[in-house]
C-alpha cells in the first residue's frame, strides 16, 4: 500500500512536470506571436487547471463519469473563452480606424510611377542640383514637400526613411532638425516639450508659414451630432461632459480619442484647450518584438459614440474616410472657404521649419516655396494657400 502511493507520488510528479512543461512551451511561443494579454495568460489557467486534475485523480476516489464531465466543461470553457475573444477581435477589427498606418505614403513618393503628387506646369523657376537641404516632416504634408520636390530636385528614387526627402511624422521630424540630422522640416508650430528640447540644445527654431490648415473634429455618420461649440469641445476633453446627450445628441458615454504627444494634431488640440487639462488618452497595447507589449495611445477607432481629431486634408483626402463625418465648431463648416476667409475657428498656419542649417539653398528653397509657384502646389495638393496664387 505505501509503495503505492509512492508511485503514485512519482507519477503525480513526471507528469505536473510534463504538463507544466509543454504549457510554458505554449506561453513561451503565444507570448511571441503577440497574445501575452490573453492566450500566455489562457494557457497558464489550462496548466494549473491540468495539473489539479491529475491530482485528484491520483489522490481521490473521484469517479471516472464525474472527472469526464469535469474534463469537457474544462475544454468547453477554454473554447468559449477562445471563440468570445475572436469575436471581440473581429468585431475590432471590422471598425474603420484612423491613423497615420492607414496611410501608404509610397503613393505620394516624388517622380515615383503614377505618384499622386501634384506636377508644377509650367516648370519650376528654381532647380537644385546639388546640396540638397534635407527634408522631413508630418505625415499630412509629405503629399506637399514631395511635391515640391518633384518640381524643384532632381529626379531620383527617394526613399521614405534614409533619403534627402524622408517622411518620419511630426514628433521625429522635430527631433531630426534639432540634432541637425535636417535642414527643414514641415509641420505645425512645435509643442511645449519641442520648444524645450531645442533651447537645451541652443537651438533656435525658424517657423516660416507656407500654407493654412483646418483643425477638425469628426464624429461616426451614424451620430447626430452635427457640430459642438469650442467650449463643449473643451468640456469633453476636460472629462466634465460624458454624454452625447449633453450636447445635443442621443444618450452614449462619449468615447473621445486623443493622438500621441508631441504629434501636430495633439499640439494642436493643446492649444484649442487654453489653459484647461486634457483627461487621460484611451491607451492599448501592442506587440512588440520578442514577446514585448508597448502601451501607446489609441488610435481613433470609428464607434458609434467616438469623437476624434485631425486636420482637413488628412481626414478628407489622405484617409478618405466616408464613415465619419465633420463637425461645425462654432457654428461654422471646416472647408477651404473658411479657411481662406478665417471664419473657421480652428484655422491653423503650417510651417517651413528650420534650425540654422548651413546649407546654402535653405533660404532660397523657402523662398520659392512661398512664391506664385510654390503657393500653386499647396493650392493644388488641397491645402489654402497663403497668397493668393492665380
Amino acid at each position: 500500500m505505501q509503495r503505492s502511493l509512492v508511485a503514485r507520488i512519482i507519477d503525480c510528479i513526471f507528469l505536473s512536470i510534463g504538463i507544466a512543461v509543454v504549457g510554458l512551451i505554449v506561453m513561451f511561443f503565444s507570448a511571441l506571436l503577440g497574445g501575452l494579454t490573453f492566450y500566455t495568460l489562457l494557457t497558464a489557467a489550462i496548466t494549473i487547471g491540468s495539473i489539479t486534475l491529475v491530482i485528484v485523480y491520483m489522490f481521490t476516489s473521484i469517479k471516472r463519469r464525474l472527472l469526464s464531465r469535469v474534463i469537457i466543461g474544462f475544454i468547453v470553457l477554454g473554447a468559449l473563452s477562445v471563440a468570445g475573444r475572436e469575436g471581440f477581435q473581429a468585431y475590432e477589427a471590422s471598425i474603420t480606424m484612423m491613423s497615420d498606418q492607414d496611410v501608404d505614403l509610397r503613393e505620394y513618393k516624388p517622380f515615383a510611377e503614377h505618384t499622386k503628387a501634384k506636377r508644377l506646369e509650367p516648370s519650376s523657376k528654381l532647380v537644385l542640383r546639388d546640396d540638397l537641404p534635407r527634408l522631413d516632416g508630418a505625415t499630412a504634408l509629405y503629399p506637399l514637400y514631395s511635391a515640391f520636390v518633384q518640381a524643384v530636385y532632381p529626379e531620383k528614387n527617394y526613399d521614405l526613411y534614409e533619403s534627402e526627402v524622408m517622411a518620419n511624422t511630426t514628433p521625429q521630424a522635430y527631433e531630426n532638425l534639432i540634432n541637425g540630422t535636417v535642414d527643414i522640416i514641415f509641420a505645425a508650430g512645435p509643442s511645449e516639450e519641442q520648444r524645450e528640447m531645442a533651447k537645451n540644445k541652443g537651438v533656435e527654431l525658424t517657423l516660416t508659414p507656407i500654407g493654412k490648415e483646418a483643425f477638425v473634429f469628426f464624429v461616426n455618420a451614424a451620430n447626430p451630432v452635427t457640430g459642438l461649440t469650442t467650449k463643449q469641445i473643451q468640456d469633453i476633453y476636460t472629462g466634465s461632459v460624458t454624454d452625447w446627450s449633453e450636447v445635443g445628441g442621443k444618450p452614449g458615454a462619449i468615447q473621445a480619442f486623443q493622438r500621441p504627444e508631441n504629434s501636430g494634431s495633439q499640439t494642436m488640440l493643446l492649444k484649442v484647450m487654453g489653459n484647461k487639462q486634457p483627461m487621460a488618452a484611451p491607451r492599448e497595447d501592442i506587440a512588440s518584438g520578442m514577446g514585448g507589449i508597448i502601451s501607446q495611445t489609441a488610435d481613433y477607432k470609428n464607434y458609434k459614440n467616438a469623437i476624434g481629431y485631425s486636420f482637413l486634408y488628412f481626414a478628407t483626402e489622405m484617409v478618405q474616410n466616408g464613415n465619419i463625418r465633420l463637425l461645425e465648431v462654432d457654428g461654422v463648416k471646416p472647408d477651404k472657404q473658411t479657411i481662406r476667409d478665417g471664419t473657421y475657428p480652428l484655422t491653423a498656419e503650417f510651417y517651413a521649419v528650420t534650425a540654422g542649417s548651413s546649407n546654402p539653398h535653405v533660404g532660397r528653397f523657402i523662398e520659392w516655396i512661398r512664391s506664385a509657384q510654390g503657393q500653386t502646389l499647396v493650392e493644388q495638393t488641397g491645402y489654402t494657400p497663403m497668397i493668393d496664387s492665380h
